[in-house]
């Protein structure tokens, strides 16, 4: 198959390890060999911000840029 790695995790990263192994019902080897490659490709790299995930649609709505005061949209408010 390849090499065998011994590597020592942190109690906490530990528990959750264990809890997506039960999840997907595979091996802790499975679950680490495809989280592994997953990094190496460069898919934690596309984790971060909202406004990095939204950042081609930042700016892309028009309109009033505070409701909550312009005075058109309060004109009734408060009024039964």
């Amino acid at each position: 198959m390849g090499r065998t790695m011994t590597i020592k995790l942190p109690e906490p990263l530990a528990s959750r390890l264990e809890a997506v192994v039960r999840e997907r019902g595979r091996t802790q080897s499975e679950v680490v060999r495809e989280a592994l490659e997953a990094h190496l490709d460069g898919g934690a790299a596309r984790v971060g911000s909202c406004l990095d995930l939204a950042r081609d649609l930042a700016g892309s709505v028009s309109g009033s840029a505070d409701l909550s005061s312009h005075p058109r949209h309060l004109r009734g408010y408060g009024r039964s």
